[in-house]
């Protein structure tokens, strides 16, 4: 099965304050969507309770949510203690690829510990202070990195942002 990690950061790699998105990017949103639609989802109990409840779980993807409660509820979701048996999970629902899709704490161990294959990284270029999580740094040396997509500010799209595709080194 294929690893895959998405992510929007902010130039300072910020991801999230009080547990939400920093930005409104529309164009971002549906790259998300489209990258990752018929993919499992891999995130934290608490970017999974981020998502407005009117979307969880995700449409059109088997979600896949981490919590050091074992008894944590996520309904029509898979509920798992930890990474490893978050991508168990994924490859015994028989899917060809899945998403990590954060929060910070599981895109740090997604980094740490997983050999991922490709990182889909969306590069806000605004900075925001006031950020409370962030993306963490790695060591792009490992990596091929190409530009997939570009959105420059738009009535709908108020702040640009360039797409960056890195694929593992073999």
């Amino acid at each position: 099965m294929k690893l895959s990690l998405i992510v929007a950061m902010g130039q300072n790699r910020e991801i999230g304050k009080d547990n939400d998105l920093l930005w409104h990017l529309p164009a971002d949103m549906k790259f998300f969507k489209d990258t990752t639609k018929g993919k499992a989802v891999i995130m934290g109990r608490k970017n999974y309770e981020s998502i407005p409840p009117k979307f969880r779980p995700l449409p059109g993807r088997n979600n896949i949510v981490i919590s050091r409660n074992a008894d944590y509820q996520a309904p029509e979701c898979y509920v798992v203690t930890d990474i490893q048996e978050a991508i168990q999970t994924a490859v015994d629902l028989g899917e060809e690829e899945a998403f990590i899709i954060g929060g910070a704490q599981i895109y740090d161990i997604a980094l740490q510990q997983l050999e991922l294959d490709t990182l889909y990284i969306t590069e806000v270029e605004a900075s925001y202070p006031d950020a409370h999580a962030f993306f963490p740094s790695f060591n792009d040396q490992n990596w091929t990195k190409e530009i997939i997509g570009k959105q420059e500010v738009s009535e709908l799209n108020p702040i640009a942002f360039t797409i960056y595709r890195y694929d593992r080194k073999s």
